[in-house]
């Protein structure tokens, strides 16, 4: 499985007509994104706890929600490629519920499809061309974790191309990345809180 998901991988470069799309409306969001294992669920579950307005992975709702229906996660590796084009959907479906001067903080958003799609084989340009609805306040890339499976995750060897991706792809978009090192998840969300701007609960 490992060697067909890369041999499907596509590196193809963005377009940079598609890049120099000018943003739709400015926000109050600050992605929380990463690869997988990295501590996003726990991250966005502190800031919850915080009083923080959180979006929950579309991803980790999609597939519990096959796996109640009875298909298996190896099932759904199978029809990757369609399984991204579906995320992608209700990203920008949950996006679009969100009211922009809000403060919220995302566990991904739809950027990260750019990455998803090259490591499932379809053109990147395609989920790119999405990406300019809204324009995020923040980003923040978290340093991978050991991988943990829970069931949910795809047991796979691609958590050190889908970090480098997904940095390379919101960089490319304009974004100014910041990284956020290993460290337990309350100094991990200090980390953060520190570097944004005027928060509000």
């Amino acid at each position: 499985m490992a060697g067909e998901t890369r041999h499907k991988s596509r590196t193809s470069d963005l377009n940079p007509d598609l890049l120099a799309t000018p943003f739709g409306k400015e926000t109050n969001w600050h992605v929380i994104t990463g690869a997988p294992s990295c501590g996003k669920t726990t991250l966005i579950g502190l800031l919850a706890d915080e009083g923080f307005r959180t979006v929950t992975e579309a991803a980790r709702q999609f597939i519990e929600k096959e796996m109640s229906d009875g298909c298996s996660i190896d099932e759904m590796h199978e029809r990757g490629a369609a399984l991204q084009q579906r995320l992608l959907d209700i990203k920008l479906s949950m996006e679009d519920s969100l009211l922009p001067a809000a403060v919220s903080f995302l566990d991904d958003a739809v950027p990260g499809s750019i990455s998803w799609y090259r490591l499932f084989g379809l053109n990147p340009n395609t989920a790119l061309s999405h990406c300019f609805q809204h324009r995020y306040a923040s980003v923040f890339v978290l340093d991978p974790l050991p991988l943990e499976l829970d069931g949910i995750r795809f047991e796979d060897d691609f958590t050190g191309i889908l970090d480098e991706w997904i940095e390379h792809d919101y960089t490319a978009l304009g974004y100014a990345v910041v990284r956020v090192p290993v460290m337990t998840p309350e100094a991990r969300l200090r980390y953060i809180l520190e570097r944004v701007p005027h928060y509000t609960t």
